[in-house]
Protein backbone atom coordinates (compact mmCIF):
# COMPACT_ATOMS: atom_id res chain seq x y z
CA UNK A 1 0.00 0.00 0.00
CA UNK A 2 1.51 3.27 -1.21
CA UNK A 3 1.30 6.96 0.76
CA UNK A 4 -1.77 7.29 -1.31
CA UNK A 5 -4.04 4.28 -0.64
CA UNK A 6 -2.90 5.01 3.16
CA UNK A 7 -4.02 8.55 2.90
CA UNK A 8 -7.52 6.83 1.90
CA UNK A 9 -7.64 4.24 4.95
CA UNK A 10 -7.23 7.01 7.22
CA UNK A 11 -9.86 8.65 6.05
CA UNK A 12 -12.41 5.69 5.86
CA UNK A 13 -15.32 5.62 8.49
CA UNK A 14 -15.99 3.06 11.07
CA UNK A 15 -16.60 -0.27 8.90
CA UNK A 16 -20.06 -2.17 10.55
CA UNK A 17 -21.63 -5.59 9.71
CA UNK A 18 -24.70 -5.73 8.26
CA UNK A 19 -26.66 -8.00 6.46
CA UNK A 20 -27.44 -7.06 2.43
CA UNK A 21 -30.24 -7.95 -0.26
CA UNK A 22 -29.30 -9.46 -3.61
CA UNK A 23 -29.13 -6.18 -5.18
CA UNK A 24 -26.61 -4.66 -2.59
CA UNK A 25 -24.73 -7.80 -3.06
CA UNK A 26 -24.22 -6.96 -6.86
CA UNK A 27 -23.41 -3.46 -6.10
CA UNK A 28 -20.64 -5.06 -4.02
CA UNK A 29 -19.47 -7.50 -6.31
CA UNK A 30 -19.21 -4.56 -8.84
CA UNK A 31 -17.47 -2.52 -6.33
CA UNK A 32 -14.96 -5.58 -6.28
CA UNK A 33 -14.42 -5.53 -9.69
CA UNK A 34 -13.62 -1.29 -9.81
CA UNK A 35 -11.02 -2.69 -6.88
CA UNK A 36 -9.76 -5.30 -9.21
CA UNK A 37 -9.11 -3.33 -12.15
CA UNK A 38 -7.45 -0.15 -9.77
CA UNK A 39 -4.61 -2.21 -8.09
CA UNK A 40 -4.10 -4.56 -11.37
CA UNK A 41 -3.44 -1.02 -12.81
CA UNK A 42 -1.04 0.18 -10.26
CA UNK A 43 0.50 -3.12 -11.11
CA UNK A 44 1.61 -1.80 -14.67
CA UNK A 45 3.07 1.53 -12.98
CA UNK A 46 6.31 0.85 -12.92
CA UNK A 47 7.39 -1.83 -16.02
CA UNK A 48 4.51 -0.35 -18.31
CA UNK A 49 3.21 3.09 -17.38
CA UNK A 50 1.35 3.61 -20.68
CA UNK A 51 -0.96 0.90 -19.94
CA UNK A 52 -1.43 2.07 -16.52
CA UNK A 53 -2.76 5.13 -17.89
CA UNK A 54 -5.00 3.44 -20.29
CA UNK A 55 -6.44 1.05 -16.95
CA UNK A 56 -6.63 4.12 -14.84
CA UNK A 57 -8.91 5.92 -17.64
CA UNK A 58 -10.95 2.77 -18.07
CA UNK A 59 -11.78 3.08 -14.48
CA UNK A 60 -12.72 6.58 -14.96
CA UNK A 61 -14.53 6.61 -17.64
CA UNK A 62 -16.72 3.32 -16.93
CA UNK A 63 -18.18 5.46 -13.74
CA UNK A 64 -21.75 5.82 -13.72
CA UNK A 65 -21.33 8.25 -11.19
CA UNK A 66 -18.20 10.24 -9.59
CA UNK A 67 -16.80 8.37 -6.88
CA UNK A 68 -13.72 7.15 -4.62
CA UNK A 69 -12.33 5.17 -7.44
CA UNK A 70 -12.54 7.50 -9.85
CA UNK A 71 -11.06 10.25 -8.00
CA UNK A 72 -7.86 7.95 -6.84
CA UNK A 73 -7.42 6.51 -10.44
CA UNK A 74 -7.30 10.11 -11.60
CA UNK A 75 -4.63 11.13 -8.76
CA UNK A 76 -2.52 7.86 -9.94
CA UNK A 77 -2.58 9.37 -13.62
CA UNK A 78 -1.63 12.60 -12.52
CA UNK A 79 1.45 11.55 -10.37
CA UNK A 80 2.29 8.95 -13.35
CA UNK A 81 2.17 11.61 -16.01
CA UNK A 82 4.25 14.16 -14.08
CA UNK A 83 6.83 12.19 -12.43
CA UNK A 84 7.45 8.99 -14.94
CA UNK A 85 6.39 10.31 -18.30
CA UNK A 86 7.46 13.84 -17.91
CA UNK A 87 4.15 15.30 -19.76
CA UNK A 88 3.00 18.21 -17.49
CA UNK A 89 -0.06 19.50 -19.37
CA UNK A 90 -1.12 16.35 -19.42
CA UNK A 91 -0.91 16.02 -15.65
CA UNK A 92 -2.44 19.06 -15.56
CA UNK A 93 -5.50 18.09 -17.53
CA UNK A 94 -6.22 15.07 -15.11
CA UNK A 95 -5.64 17.20 -12.22
CA UNK A 96 -8.15 19.58 -13.42
CA UNK A 97 -10.68 16.28 -13.96
CA UNK A 98 -9.41 15.26 -10.02
CA UNK A 99 -10.75 18.72 -9.14
CA UNK A 100 -13.98 17.99 -10.03
CA UNK A 101 -14.43 15.10 -7.56
CA UNK A 102 -13.55 17.81 -4.46
CA UNK A 103 -16.59 19.30 -4.44
CA UNK A 104 -18.57 16.49 -3.06
CA UNK A 105 -17.37 13.44 -4.46
CA UNK A 106 -15.07 12.37 -2.11
CA UNK A 107 -14.66 13.60 1.50
CA UNK A 108 -13.04 17.01 2.25
CA UNK A 109 -10.33 15.77 4.35
CA UNK A 110 -9.35 12.87 2.09
CA UNK A 111 -9.38 15.66 -0.81
CA UNK A 112 -7.05 18.22 0.51
CA UNK A 113 -4.84 15.73 1.56
CA UNK A 114 -4.65 14.41 -2.28
CA UNK A 115 -4.48 17.92 -3.32
CA UNK A 116 -1.49 19.14 -0.97
CA UNK A 117 0.55 15.44 -2.39
CA UNK A 118 0.07 16.65 -5.66
CA UNK A 119 1.30 20.21 -5.08
CA UNK A 120 4.06 19.13 -3.08
CA UNK A 121 5.54 16.93 -6.14
CA UNK A 122 4.67 19.73 -8.80
CA UNK A 123 6.25 22.08 -7.10
CA UNK A 124 9.34 19.76 -6.69
CA UNK A 125 9.57 19.98 -2.88
CA UNK A 126 11.07 17.43 -0.70
CA UNK A 127 9.71 15.41 2.09
CA UNK A 128 11.62 17.82 4.78
CA UNK A 129 9.85 20.59 2.98
CA UNK A 130 13.05 22.00 1.10
CA UNK A 131 13.06 22.13 -2.61
CA UNK A 132 14.28 18.81 -3.74
CA UNK A 133 13.89 19.61 -7.74
CA UNK A 134 14.64 22.77 -8.25
CA UNK A 135 14.69 22.87 -12.05
CA UNK A 136 10.33 23.19 -12.30
CA UNK A 137 8.43 25.39 -14.71
CA UNK A 138 7.35 27.41 -13.06
CA UNK A 139 4.44 28.74 -15.29
CA UNK A 140 3.10 25.17 -15.43
CA UNK A 141 3.54 25.34 -11.30
CA UNK A 142 1.39 28.63 -11.27
CA UNK A 143 -1.02 27.20 -13.84
CA UNK A 144 -1.57 23.60 -11.32
CA UNK A 145 -2.28 26.40 -8.63
CA UNK A 146 -4.35 28.72 -10.20
CA UNK A 147 -6.15 25.35 -11.44
CA UNK A 148 -6.53 24.82 -7.58
CA UNK A 149 -7.65 28.07 -6.20
CA UNK A 150 -10.51 28.31 -9.23
CA UNK A 151 -11.93 24.85 -7.44
CA UNK A 152 -11.43 25.49 -3.84
CA UNK A 153 -13.36 28.95 -4.06
CA UNK A 154 -15.71 27.26 -6.34
CA UNK A 155 -16.32 24.91 -3.46
CA UNK A 156 -16.21 27.86 -0.98
CA UNK A 157 -13.62 25.82 0.66
CA UNK A 158 -12.05 29.34 2.24
CA UNK A 159 -9.98 27.58 4.55
CA UNK A 160 -7.94 25.16 2.18
CA UNK A 161 -7.75 28.23 0.22
CA UNK A 162 -6.20 30.74 1.99
CA UNK A 163 -3.68 27.32 2.99
CA UNK A 164 -2.46 27.03 -0.92
CA UNK A 165 -1.72 30.23 -1.29
CA UNK A 166 0.42 30.02 1.93
CA UNK A 167 1.98 27.24 0.58
CA UNK A 168 2.53 28.77 -2.93
CA UNK A 169 4.13 31.94 -1.44
CA UNK A 170 6.85 29.87 0.85
CA UNK A 171 7.56 28.34 -2.99
CA UNK A 172 7.85 31.41 -4.29
CA UNK A 173 10.17 32.79 -1.19
CA UNK A 174 12.17 29.67 -1.36
CA UNK A 175 12.68 30.10 -5.27
CA UNK A 176 13.18 34.05 -4.46
CA UNK A 177 10.68 35.11 -6.88
CA UNK A 178 9.82 38.29 -5.28
CA UNK A 179 7.42 40.00 -7.64
CA UNK A 180 4.88 36.78 -7.95
CA UNK A 181 5.31 36.30 -4.11
CA UNK A 182 3.90 39.96 -3.50
CA UNK A 183 1.10 39.53 -5.87
CA UNK A 184 0.11 36.68 -3.50
CA UNK A 185 0.61 38.14 -0.33
CA UNK A 186 -1.78 40.70 -1.43
CA UNK A 187 -4.39 37.97 -1.99
CA UNK A 188 -3.33 36.49 1.46
CA UNK A 189 -3.80 40.15 3.36
CA UNK A 190 -7.28 40.23 1.94
CA UNK A 191 -8.47 36.84 3.57
CA UNK A 192 -6.57 37.08 6.56
CA UNK A 193 -8.74 40.41 7.64
CA UNK A 194 -10.51 40.12 10.92
CA UNK A 195 -13.92 41.52 11.19
CA UNK A 196 -14.77 41.11 14.42
CA UNK A 197 -13.28 42.05 17.85
CA UNK A 198 -10.95 39.13 17.97
CA UNK A 199 -12.58 36.80 20.33
CA UNK A 200 -13.98 34.19 17.99
CA UNK A 201 -12.99 31.12 16.50
CA UNK A 202 -13.16 32.59 13.23
CA UNK A 203 -11.38 35.52 13.93
CA UNK A 204 -8.68 33.58 15.81
CA UNK A 205 -8.05 31.35 13.15
CA UNK A 206 -7.29 34.24 10.61
CA UNK A 207 -5.19 35.73 13.60
CA UNK A 208 -3.24 32.44 13.64
CA UNK A 209 -3.07 32.52 9.36
CA UNK A 210 -2.35 36.03 9.52
CA UNK A 211 1.03 35.80 11.71
CA UNK A 212 2.16 33.14 8.88
CA UNK A 213 1.71 35.99 6.00
CA UNK A 214 3.89 37.93 8.46
CA UNK A 215 6.41 35.30 8.70
CA UNK A 216 6.99 34.89 5.45
CA UNK A 217 6.98 38.99 4.58
CA UNK A 218 9.45 38.86 7.29
CA UNK A 219 11.46 36.88 5.78
CA UNK A 220 11.43 38.31 2.27
CA UNK A 221 12.33 41.99 3.36
CA UNK A 222 15.30 40.81 5.33
CA UNK A 223 16.76 38.54 2.23
CA UNK A 224 16.00 41.63 -0.05
CA UNK A 225 17.39 43.89 3.00
CA UNK A 226 14.33 45.90 2.83
CA UNK A 227 15.17 46.90 6.59
CA UNK A 228 12.61 49.80 6.72
CA UNK A 229 9.39 47.38 5.54
CA UNK A 230 11.26 44.42 8.19
CA UNK A 231 10.96 46.54 10.65
CA UNK A 232 7.19 47.61 9.96
CA UNK A 233 6.24 44.10 9.13
CA UNK A 234 8.09 42.72 12.33
CA UNK A 235 5.95 45.20 14.82
CA UNK A 236 2.52 44.32 13.11
CA UNK A 237 3.30 40.46 13.49
CA UNK A 238 4.02 41.24 17.71
CA UNK A 239 0.83 43.53 17.66
CA UNK A 240 -1.35 40.68 16.74
CA UNK A 241 -3.31 39.47 19.87
CA UNK A 242 -6.06 36.82 18.21
CA UNK A 243 -3.69 34.38 17.09
CA UNK A 244 -2.92 30.73 18.33
CA UNK A 245 0.61 30.86 17.25
CA UNK A 246 2.52 28.04 15.89
CA UNK A 247 5.68 27.81 17.49
CA UNK A 248 7.33 27.64 14.20
CA UNK A 249 5.70 30.71 12.98
CA UNK A 250 7.08 32.49 15.65
CA UNK A 251 10.59 31.28 15.55
CA UNK A 252 10.77 32.53 12.43
CA UNK A 253 9.50 35.61 13.46
CA UNK A 254 11.60 36.04 16.06
CA UNK A 255 15.12 35.15 14.53
CA UNK A 256 13.95 37.65 11.52
CA UNK A 257 13.81 40.04 14.30
CA UNK A 258 17.12 39.49 15.82
CA UNK A 259 18.55 39.59 12.39
CA UNK A 260 16.70 42.77 12.20
CA UNK A 261 17.94 44.16 15.54
CA UNK A 262 21.72 42.70 14.54
CA UNK A 263 21.83 44.90 11.71
CA UNK A 264 21.20 48.14 14.08
CA UNK A 265 24.03 46.78 16.65
CA UNK A 266 21.52 46.35 19.08
CA UNK A 267 23.36 43.03 20.14
CA UNK A 268 21.21 42.56 23.99
CA UNK A 269 17.72 43.02 21.85
CA UNK A 270 18.86 40.40 19.34
CA UNK A 271 19.95 38.65 22.04
CA UNK A 272 16.41 38.06 23.38
CA UNK A 273 14.75 37.41 19.99
CA UNK A 274 17.23 34.79 19.27
CA UNK A 275 16.71 33.45 22.30
CA UNK A 276 12.52 33.34 21.93
CA UNK A 277 13.22 31.78 18.50
CA UNK A 278 15.35 28.82 19.74
CA UNK A 279 12.83 28.38 22.46
CA UNK A 280 10.05 28.35 19.92
CA UNK A 281 12.02 26.10 17.47
CA UNK A 282 13.05 23.45 19.94
CA UNK A 283 9.08 23.43 21.11
CA UNK A 284 8.40 22.66 17.67
CA UNK A 285 11.18 20.46 17.12
CA UNK A 286 12.63 22.49 14.37
CA UNK A 287 16.27 21.82 12.61
CA UNK A 288 16.62 25.17 12.46
CA UNK A 289 16.63 26.07 16.59
CA UNK A 290 20.63 24.66 16.12
CA UNK A 291 21.31 27.39 13.47
CA UNK A 292 19.74 30.11 15.82
CA UNK A 293 21.92 28.94 18.92
CA UNK A 294 24.62 29.99 16.86
CA UNK A 295 23.78 33.20 16.32
CA UNK A 296 22.34 33.43 20.06
CA UNK A 297 25.74 33.01 20.96
CA UNK A 298 26.88 35.28 19.01
CA UNK A 299 24.91 38.31 20.02
CA UNK A 300 25.85 36.91 23.04
CA UNK A 301 29.18 36.84 23.02
CA UNK A 302 29.28 41.31 20.90
CA UNK A 303 27.19 42.07 24.01
CA UNK A 304 29.83 41.48 26.22
CA UNK A 305 27.81 39.10 28.57
CA UNK A 306 29.47 38.07 31.64
CA UNK A 307 26.88 35.11 31.38
CA UNK A 308 27.67 31.80 30.05
CA UNK A 309 24.98 31.14 27.34
CA UNK A 310 24.84 27.34 27.88
CA UNK A 311 23.98 27.64 31.28
CA UNK A 312 20.69 27.94 31.17
CA UNK A 313 17.72 25.46 31.28
CA UNK A 314 16.92 25.34 27.31
CA UNK A 315 20.64 25.45 25.75
CA UNK A 316 22.31 23.62 28.18
CA UNK A 317 21.13 20.03 26.28
CA UNK A 318 23.02 21.62 23.21
CA UNK A 319 26.03 22.38 24.67
CA UNK A 320 27.71 18.75 23.33
CA UNK A 321 26.12 19.35 20.07
CA UNK A 322 28.79 18.42 17.03
CA UNK A 323 27.68 21.53 15.65
CA UNK A 324 27.99 23.83 18.44
CA UNK A 325 30.85 22.56 20.88
CA UNK A 326 33.55 24.92 18.44
CA UNK A 327 30.65 27.87 19.78
CA UNK A 328 31.15 26.29 23.50
CA UNK A 329 35.09 26.64 22.95
CA UNK A 330 34.47 30.46 21.66
CA UNK A 331 32.70 30.92 24.51
CA UNK A 332 35.00 30.06 27.08
CA UNK A 333 38.06 31.73 25.26
CA UNK A 334 35.87 35.17 25.06
CA UNK A 335 35.25 35.00 28.84
CA UNK A 336 38.87 34.31 29.41
CA UNK A 337 39.93 36.95 27.13
CA UNK A 338 41.91 34.62 25.17
CA UNK A 339 41.84 36.57 21.86
CA UNK A 340 44.54 34.19 20.17
CA UNK A 341 42.70 31.28 21.02
CA UNK A 342 39.16 32.55 19.95
CA UNK A 343 40.90 33.18 16.67
CA UNK A 344 42.52 29.73 16.62
CA UNK A 345 39.33 28.63 16.93
CA UNK A 346 37.32 30.27 14.46
CA UNK A 347 39.91 29.21 11.74
CA UNK A 348 40.06 25.21 12.57
CA UNK A 349 36.37 25.66 12.88
CA UNK A 350 35.67 27.36 9.64
CA UNK A 351 32.80 24.24 8.53
CA UNK A 352 30.73 25.00 11.72
CA UNK A 353 30.88 28.81 12.41
CA UNK A 354 32.33 30.95 9.49
CA UNK A 355 30.66 28.71 6.33
CA UNK A 356 27.24 30.81 7.91
CA UNK A 357 27.19 34.39 5.85
CA UNK A 358 25.07 36.17 8.51
CA UNK A 359 27.97 35.34 11.10
CA UNK A 360 30.67 35.63 9.08
CA UNK A 361 29.28 38.95 8.55
CA UNK A 362 29.41 39.57 12.56
CA UNK A 363 33.17 37.86 13.34
CA UNK A 364 34.84 41.43 12.58
CA UNK A 365 32.45 42.87 15.53
CA UNK A 366 33.07 40.10 17.48
CA UNK A 367 37.27 40.19 16.95
CA UNK A 368 36.93 43.80 17.77
CA UNK A 369 34.94 42.94 21.33
CA UNK A 370 37.21 40.41 22.16
CA UNK A 371 40.59 42.43 21.33
CA UNK A 372 38.77 45.61 23.26
CA UNK A 373 38.52 43.70 26.12
CA UNK A 374 41.57 42.40 25.84
CA UNK A 375 43.50 45.91 25.57
CA UNK A 376 41.46 47.23 28.60
CA UNK A 377 42.94 44.37 30.85
CA UNK A 378 46.46 44.47 29.02
CA UNK A 379 46.78 48.43 29.91
CA UNK A 380 45.38 48.45 33.67
CA UNK A 381 49.49 48.10 35.16
CA UNK A 382 51.18 50.85 33.11
CA UNK A 383 50.90 54.45 32.81
CA UNK A 384 52.53 54.35 29.25
CA UNK A 385 52.89 51.97 27.06
CA UNK A 386 53.94 52.16 22.92
CA UNK A 387 51.22 51.66 20.81
CA UNK A 388 53.78 48.79 18.93
CA UNK A 389 54.09 46.95 21.74
CA UNK A 390 50.31 46.56 22.18
CA UNK A 391 49.70 45.92 17.95
CA UNK A 392 52.50 42.88 19.14
CA UNK A 393 50.63 41.55 22.07
CA UNK A 394 47.22 41.71 19.97
CA UNK A 395 48.76 40.66 16.77
CA UNK A 396 47.44 43.59 14.77
CA UNK A 397 48.48 46.43 12.40
CA UNK A 398 49.42 49.68 14.97
CA UNK A 399 46.95 51.64 12.57
CA UNK A 400 44.08 49.14 14.53
CA UNK A 401 45.51 49.26 17.63
CA UNK A 402 45.40 52.98 17.73
CA UNK A 403 41.92 52.67 16.13
CA UNK A 404 40.74 50.96 19.11
CA UNK A 405 42.37 52.81 21.95
CA UNK A 406 40.73 56.13 20.11
CA UNK A 407 37.19 54.36 20.80
CA UNK A 408 37.74 53.81 24.02
CA UNK A 409 39.15 57.25 25.18
CA UNK A 410 36.24 58.79 23.43
CA UNK A 411 33.88 55.87 25.42
CA UNK A 412 35.25 57.03 28.59
CA UNK A 413 36.73 53.83 29.15
CA UNK A 414 40.25 55.02 29.50
CA UNK A 415 41.45 57.50 30.38
CA UNK A 416 44.66 59.23 28.68
CA UNK A 417 45.82 60.38 25.25
CA UNK A 418 47.84 58.86 22.46
CA UNK A 419 51.59 61.13 21.51
CA UNK A 420 51.50 61.16 18.07
CA UNK A 421 54.81 61.97 18.07
CA UNK A 422 56.18 58.63 20.25
CA UNK A 423 53.34 56.74 19.10
CA UNK A 424 52.73 55.96 22.93
CA UNK A 425 49.77 55.81 24.59
CA UNK A 426 49.88 58.11 27.65
CA UNK A 427 47.44 56.95 30.63
CA UNK A 428 46.12 59.35 33.21
CA UNK A 429 47.27 58.78 36.89
CA UNK A 430 44.75 57.10 38.77
CA UNK A 431 45.07 58.62 41.90
CA UNK A 432 45.28 62.39 40.65
CA UNK A 433 42.11 60.99 38.15
CA UNK A 434 40.18 59.78 41.28
CA UNK A 435 40.94 63.23 42.89
CA UNK A 436 39.56 64.90 40.18
CA UNK A 437 36.42 62.73 39.95
CA UNK A 438 35.69 63.30 43.56
CA UNK A 439 36.40 67.28 43.13
CA UNK A 440 33.73 67.52 39.62
CA UNK A 441 31.33 64.90 41.95
CA UNK A 442 31.77 67.66 45.27
CA UNK A 443 31.22 70.38 42.35
CA UNK A 444 28.06 68.90 41.36
CA UNK A 445 27.00 68.73 45.05
CA UNK A 446 27.97 72.59 45.64
CA UNK A 447 26.14 73.71 42.40
CA UNK A 448 22.58 71.54 43.07
CA UNK A 449 22.84 73.40 46.30
CA UNK A 450 23.13 76.41 45.53
CA UNK A 451 20.42 75.95 42.76
CA UNK A 452 17.72 75.12 45.96
CA UNK A 453 19.43 77.58 47.80
CA UNK A 454 18.47 80.06 45.18
CA UNK A 455 15.04 78.59 44.59
CA UNK A 456 14.04 78.91 48.43
CA UNK A 457 14.45 82.14 48.37
CA UNK A 458 12.95 83.16 45.31
CA UNK A 459 10.32 81.89 47.09
CA UNK A 460 10.40 83.50 50.69
CA UNK A 461 10.68 86.77 48.76
CA UNK A 462 7.87 86.45 46.63
CA UNK A 463 6.08 85.58 49.64
CA UNK A 464 7.16 88.75 52.00
CA UNK A 465 6.49 90.72 48.60
CA UNK A 466 2.75 89.68 48.46
CA UNK A 467 2.17 90.31 52.42
CA UNK A 468 3.42 93.82 51.91
CA UNK A 469 1.24 94.38 48.94
CA UNK A 470 -1.82 92.87 51.01
CA UNK A 471 -0.85 95.48 54.34
CA UNK A 472 -1.04 98.39 51.74
CA UNK A 473 -4.23 96.91 49.59
CA UNK A 474 -6.31 96.96 53.18
CA UNK A 475 -4.79 100.65 54.69
CA UNK A 476 -5.42 102.02 51.32
CA UNK A 477 -8.84 100.22 51.79
CA UNK A 478 -9.65 102.12 55.20
CA UNK A 479 -8.64 105.40 54.11
CA UNK A 480 -11.24 105.46 51.33
CA UNK A 481 -13.46 104.39 53.69
CA UNK A 482 -13.19 107.36 56.31
CA UNK A 483 -13.29 109.44 53.14
CA UNK A 484 -16.50 107.94 52.30
CA UNK A 485 -17.89 109.25 55.57
CA UNK A 486 -16.50 112.39 55.87
CA UNK A 487 -17.91 112.87 52.15
CA UNK A 488 -21.26 111.78 53.18
CA UNK A 489 -21.21 113.87 56.69
CA UNK A 490 -20.26 117.00 54.25
CA UNK A 491 -23.23 116.27 51.73
CA UNK A 492 -25.66 115.88 54.61
CA UNK A 493 -25.19 119.76 55.73
CA UNK A 494 -25.09 120.90 52.14
CA UNK A 495 -28.34 119.26 51.86
CA UNK A 496 -29.94 120.51 55.37
CA UNK A 497 -28.08 123.19 54.56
Amino acid sequence: MDEDDADYMQDDEDYEFDYSDGGEEAEDSGEVDVENQYYTAKGYKEEEPEKALKAFKSIVDGEKEKGDWGFKALKQSTKLLYLKLHRPKDALATYQQLLTYTKNSVTRNYSEKSINSVLDYVGGASKTGGIKDANVDLDILEQFYEATRLALAESKNDRMLVKTNLKLAKLWLDRKEYSRLTKILKDLHAATETTGDGTSLEDQARGTQLLEVYALEIQMYNETRNYKMLKQIYNAANEVRTAISHPRIMGVIKESGGKMWMGEKQWQRAYQDFHDSFRNYDEAGSPQRIQVLKYLVLANLLMGSEVNPFDSQETKPYKSDPQITALTDLVDAYQRREVHEAEKILKTNAGTIMDDAFIRGYIGDLLRSLRTQYLIDLIKPYTRLEIAFLAQQLNVDKDEVEELLVGLILEGRVEGRIDQTTMRLELADRHQSLEKRRYAALEQWVDALESVHGTVMGKITAGRGAQEAMGMGMGMGGGMGGLGAFGGSFMEERAWG
